[in-house]
């Protein structure tokens, strides 16, 4: 009879949906947000595809989607690098914002959640070497899996003439080889 009851109790426990396993750090979209900001804040300046050690840092508060673009991405960097000795990045500049020299100061501002995404504007600031400042806002892309919150995407809204526009995604599909 010892047995049934300990047998039940382990397929009750793992029966518990995932969901209750989340990451308390991941348990809302701010957090995950807040959460990749502190990496990304911890990068600047920020150049190019992350290295491997800085993809481990960020890896927590991306979706695997992400997670395999950034991977793809510095395969394909590390390829056309020993390819063509010499030969600058691939991409060069802040990947994760829409101003090329990166954000010096963020602001999360609220998330907007439809089912299992959500959109989190940044304010972004970069205080330029002249006392001049340049403002803009970022969205972050976040879908919800299990685990919790994940940053999926970046829609870029800088509009700045040599910035990044679009997505992050789309940028690192134009370097994989895999763009529409």
């Amino acid at each position: 009879m010892k047995a049934l009851g300990l047998s039940s109790l382990l397929f009750l426990l793992a029966a518990v949906p995932l969901a209750a396993q989340i990451n308390p750090n991941m348990a809302t979209p701010d957090a995950a947000a807040s959460g990749f900001l502190s990496v990304y804040g911890s990068f600047h300046p920020s150049d190019g595809i992350p290295d491997v050690g800085a993809r481990a840092r960020l890896q927590p508060y991306l979706s695997p989607a992400l997670n395999k673009l950034l991977t793809d991405a510095a395969a394909a960097q590390a390829r056309f690098s020993t390819k063509i000795k010499d030969s600058p990045p691939l991409i060069e500049g802040d990947l994760f914002s829409s101003m090329f020299e990166g954000a010096t100061q963020s602001k999360l501002q609220a998330c907007a959640t439809s089912g299992n995404q959500a959109r989190c504007p940044v304010a972004f600031t970069h205080a330029g070497s002249n006392g001049r400042a340049a403002d803009w806002t970022d969205t972050l892309l976040l879908v919800n899996i299990p685990g919790g919150w994940r940053v999926d995407d970046i829609a870029y809204g800088g509009g700045f003439q040599f910035g990044n526009t679009g997505r992050l995604s789309d940028t690192l599909k134009t370097v994989t080889g895999e763009a529409p």
